[in-house]
């Protein structure tokens, strides 16, 4: 089945997009020198920068999706990393044709996939208009404009959106932070989801990855949690290791010690 590009807004605010190429790498820029996603173009799968990575931990407290929904595109390298990766149903919100166009012609996002649907459509919109019938297993947001400033939708009732979605027991969701606003947003995360958040460590590119949860208690045994960690290492190849260090190391009081 053909991936959908199903159009809703005739407006587009990245049209002005620019590529550059390094050593091997791709990267896509929305009009600006920020860094907005990258490419290994000999392994075109690989999750380049450090925070896609992280948003991928998800698969700590929720290992095999079968449903995955994706606000924000940008260089399609969580989207191509899940369909690569995981089983799941992978649908994906772009308010900008371009964009999609781009990760199509430029970064290797498969143009006919039968675990595909790309929405081209404005994040809060899709959310508001399919309101508690989502139900993914993740969620994965990072929206942000050409300069990078902060979240393009940051305020509890978008996060609350957000929650809604997240109509489906133990689904977890990773938001992607970055810019000087970090405290504000994540206070908002943390109100929309009743406390039930977690903070990665930052990151060199300065970027912020909060993990949200909703439904039962999500696990809080650290040897449990470091056991998949080992499974997500062999399976993706990623620090998921590394990544329970950082939580335990940020928020020990969060987690069960035995």
């Amino acid at each position: 089945m053909t991936a959908q590009r199903k159009k809703h807004r005739p407006t587009d605010p990245c049209r002005n997009l620019s590529f550059s190429e390094e050593d091997g790498f791709r990267y896509l820029h929305f009009g600006s020198p920020w860094i907005q996603g990258a490419m290994n173009i000999r392994r075109p799968y690989d999750l380049v920068l450090q925070y896609p990575r992280q948003m991928m931990a998800c698969g700590l407290f929720y290992p095999n999706p079968t449903h995955i929904l994706q606000l924000g595109l940008g260089a399609a390298s969580l989207t191509k990393f899940c369909l690569r990766y995981t089983q799941a149903q992978v649908d994906v919100v772009e308010i900008s044709p371009t964009v999609v166009a781009a990760a199509t012609q430029w970064f290797r996002l498969p143009a006919d996939h039968e675990r595909l649907t790309v929405h081209v459509t404005d994040a809060k919109d899709y959310l508001k208009d399919t309101g508690g019938f989502l139900a993914p297993d993740w969620l994965q947001v990072d929206l942000y404009d050409a300069q990078a400033q902060g979240p393009v939708y940051d305020t509890v009732d978008f996060y609350a959106l957000c929650r809604r979605a997240m109509n489906r027991e133990g689904a977890v969701a990773s938001f992607n932070l970055f810019g000087c606003r970090f405290e504000k947003s994540f206070s908002a995360i943390d109100e929309a989801f009743e406390g039930r958040t977690l903070m990665m460590p930052e990151i060199d590119e300065g970027n912020r990855v909060v993990l949200a949860f909703v439904g039962p208690e999500p696990q809080r045994s650290i040897e449990a949690l470091y056991e998949e960690a080992h499974r997500l290492r062999d399976r993706w190849k990623l620090p998921a290791i590394r990544w329970v260090q950082g939580l335990k190391g940020m928020q020990p009081q969060w987690f069960n010690q035995n």
